[in-house]
C-alpha cells in the first residue's frame, strides 16, 4: 500500500502542476481513463485473472488503482506529447513512455508494502505489446476531444 500511496501522490502532484491541458481536457482524459481501465480490467483482471491489485477479489484498496493512479499518468503523457513533430519523434516518445511504464510495472510487482500488483498469466511482455496500442487509443481520443472543442463556440450553452 505504501508504493501505491506514494505513486498516487507523486503522479497527481506532477499532473496538477505540470499539465499543459485545459481543465476540460484533463476531465475528459480522467473519465476516459477510468472508463477504459474499468472495461479492460473487467475482462483481463476479473474474468481471466491475468493480473490483479492486492488480491484476486474486488478490494477497496484496488479502487484507488482503478480511479486515481492512471489518469494523471495519461494527463502527463498527453501534456508533453510532440503533436507538432514528425512521426519519428512521436514513435520515440511512445517508446520511451512504454519503457518507463514497464519499469514502473516491474517495481509494482515487489512484495507488499512497496508492491501492489500481482501477475497471473499476464507478463511484462504483454504490457510491452499492449501499452503502445493503449497510448495510440488515448491520443486518438484526445484528438477527438480537440476537434470537438474547436467546433464548439466558447461561452455558448448547447440548446440556447
Amino acid at each position: 500500500m505504501i508504493g501505491l500511496t506514494i505513486s498516487i501522490i507523486i503522479f497527481n502532484a506532477i499532473a496538477l502542476r505540470k499539465s499543459r491541458l485545459t481543465a476540460n481536457q484533463s476531465l475528459h482524459i480522467w473519465i476516459f481513463t477510468i472508463a477504459f481501465q474499468a472495461i479492460f480490467d473487467t475482462i483481463i483482471e476479473f474474468k481471466f485473472h491475468g493480473y490483479w491489485y492486492f488480491s484476486k477479489e474486488i478490494d477497496w484498496r484496488g479502487l484507488l488503482a482503478h480511479t486515481i493512479l492512471l489518469p494523471p499518468v495519461n494527463i502527463m503523457f498527453l501534456s508533453y506529447f510532440p503533436f507538432q513533430n514528425n512521426r519519428g519523434k512521436q514513435f520515440i516518445y511512445i517508446f520511451l513512455w512504454t519503457l518507463g511504464i514497464l519499469l514502473y510495472e516491474a517495481v509494482t510487482l515487489l512484495p507488499e508494502p512497496w508492491g501492489y500488483f500481482h501477475s497471473g498469466w499476464w507478463k511484462l511482455w504483454h504490457s510491452a505489446a499492449v501499452d503502445p496500442i493503449l497510448f495510440l487509443l488515448l491520443i486518438g481520443y484526445f484528438n477527438w476531444v480537440l476537434r470537438l472543442e474547436n467546433r464548439s463556440k466558447p461561452g455558448k450553452v448547447p440548446g440556447t
